[in-house]
């Protein structure tokens, strides 16, 4: 069994209008797994509903084998961290960190160890005695984490934690959470809209739209095979092709030109999607899983140029260096791997 588990889901507002509609997730031992996707997507009401903040109108939430649905928010020990790092102006860091201790009526011997040790692990040692107001964003949110961090909580929930950052910062204290998650091996729900961030340091990633999992697995997967449209356009897929199937493993484009994928997506509707990047100039005398376009607009990115190329398949976007220059107009053949082509489900 999973050491946390949320089942069959249900939240509604006024009634009305339905945020998760039988969201199943289940989350392993000493697991980073994010939460990712656009605004109102139900992301955040899911960390709401296992941190006790919402009550679901379906649905079970369990942890450790311990059915945790409508436990009270002060007895469920989980840490909590959102983007207003929601520290006590009045109190040194110290005092933040240990407030969360003394609600628990611990001896004042244990409090300082505690507090000096987990302040030691986050590079705070010598903030000690400082205020918030005497702080930069990540060292406040750094203090926000040891908050959360020394209660020695069973879950630790992040709330769009890096969203108050500016991107340098972001970088950094991305580095910091999963440093000090793996270090400390506690299980983390974390929720962003942030792609980058989000595969940067998550286990495994959820995908939700709304107020489902579109997709849940590992980064890796998810970045190189999407299993819906929607995740596909979402991570930064452009390209898609209207394709039927004619044969194993191999697909038909309206213009009746034929690509072999190495793929298969049943017998459910589909499309095909490409990245712009994977798409490749066509060698010589190649025929297999070609388009041949004329280029519309080019674009400069830097490192290369982005070309629109009209095909009969319709138009594809396309990256190449910047050893290849091509004009308005220009034909060109295109050739779509069948290892990069990717089919989703629509």
């Amino acid at each position: 069994m999973a050491f946390m588990t949320l089942n069959q889901i249900d939240v509604s507002y006024d009634k009305k209008k339905q945020i998760l509609k039988g969201l199943d997730l289940k989350v392993e031992k000493g697991e980073l797994v994010s939460l990712l996707g656009p605004s109102g997507c139900g992301k955040s009401t899911t960390l709401r509903v296992v941190a006790g903040f919402i009550d679901p109108q379906g649905g079970t939430f369990t942890l450790d084998g311990e059915d945790m649905t409508r436990v009270a928010v002060h007895k469920r020990n989980f840490g909590l961290v959102f983007q207003s790092y929601a520290l006590f102006p009045h109190l040194s860091v110290y005092d933040n960190v240990a407030f969360g201790l003394r609600t628990r009526k611990m001896d004042r011997e244990t409090i300082d160890k505690k507090v000096k040790d987990i302040l030691e692990v986050c590079g705070l040692t010598e903030f000690a005695q400082r205020f918030p107001k005497q702080m930069s964003g990540g060292q406040r949110q750094r203090v926000a984490l040891a908050r959360a961090l020394v209660i020695e909580p069973k879950l630790l929930l992040l709330d769009e934690p890096l969203s108050n950052l500016d991107a340098k910062l972001r970088l950094s204290m991305r580095v910091e959470i999963k440093r000090l998650q793996k270090k400390l091996g506690i299980t983390t729900l974390f929720v962003t809209h942030d792609q980058e961030e989000c595969f940067s340091i998550s286990d495994k990633v959820a995908v939700m739209n709304n107020g489902v999992i579109e997709q849940f697995d590992t980064p890796e997967n998810i970045y190189r095979r999407p299993a819906t449209e929607f995740v596909a356009r979402f991570i930064g897929f452009e390209n898609f092709l209207e394709m039927e199937r004619d044969g194993v493993h191999i697909y038909r484009v309206p213009d009746g030109s034929q690509f072999e994928v190495d793929m298969d997506c049943g017998e459910e509707a589909f499309a095909g999607t490409i990245r712009p990047d994977d798409i490749r100039l066509a060698g010589q005398g190649q025929q297999e899983n070609v388009l041949t376009g004329t280029v519309g607009v080019r674009t400069f990115l830097g490192k290369s140029y982005q070309y629109e190329v009209n095909t009969a398949a319709g138009v594809l976007k396309v990256n190449m260096d910047t050893s290849n220059l091509f004009k308005e107009g220009q034909e060109i053949r295109l050739y779509l791997p069948k290892d990069k082509l990717v089919l989703v489900r629509r």
